[in-house]
């Protein structure tokens, strides 16, 4: 697959950092520029980076076709920067997350769209290690019907065997009858420890 070579001519200068100790309090002074102050929330924080963000911003002039023709589901996790962690750029390939990167029929949904009204035909499924769906059971759905009143309709999707999990995704994709292309289906576990994807056998 061409997913994990970057698409564009001009390589971006390896970037290193260091490790910051943040916090997601929406009303915490830290005194820089750009950070949040007293009265701020995380939100207002957003906004005013967009505001910097636009001040520069020019039109690429791309459509909403992916340059790669992929599609990737990954799990919502903080984690992952997936541009990053698979050398993409603005316009390379459909982005889909949620919560464990399960395939859903939401999921489906948004991948049958990629795939028949703009042009994407390769599925990369990502989920990665520690993800909080392993904490989980479907004893949740038990809990929110016990506070809320009402039963959601959606199942959690919790797992204990990542592996399993994506093979239950990809047969998912693979059997789908809205899918147009499911012969490059691949799947993979990203370690949060090492930042490398490995290949999950799909046997």
């Amino acid at each position: 697959m061409t997913i994990f070579t970057p698409s564009h001519s001009t390589p971006e200068p390896r970037v290193t950092s260091n490790v910051v100790s943040m916090t997601t309090s929406a009303a915490v002074p830290t005194g820089s520029e750009g950070a949040i102050t007293a009265g701020d929330t995380v939100t207002d924080r957003l906004v005013e980076a967009n505001r910097r963000y636009a001040e520069a911003f020019t039109d690429p002039g791309m459509d909403a076709s992916p340059v790669l023709h992929v599609a990737v589901v990954a799990c919502m996790d903080a984690r992952l920067d997936l541009h990053k962690a698979l050398g993409l750029q603005l316009g390379d390939c459909h982005t889909i997350r949620n919560a464990g990167g399960v395939v859903t029929d939401d999921v489906i949904r948004s991948l049958t769209i990629s795939q028949r009204k703009l042009g994407t035909r390769s599925i990369v499924l990502i989920h990665h290690t520690g993800c909080g769906l392993e904490a989980l059971t479907e004893d949740f759905r038990t809990e929110l019907e016990m506070e809320i009143g009402q039963r959601p309709s959606w199942a959690v999707e919790s797992f204990r065997d990542v592996d399993q999990d994506v093979r239950q995704s990809m047969q998912r994709v693979r059997t789908s009858p809205f899918l147009l292309h499911t012969d490059d289906v691949r799947g993979f576990v990203f370690d949060v420890r090492t930042g490398l994807l490995r290949e999950v056998d799909p046997a």
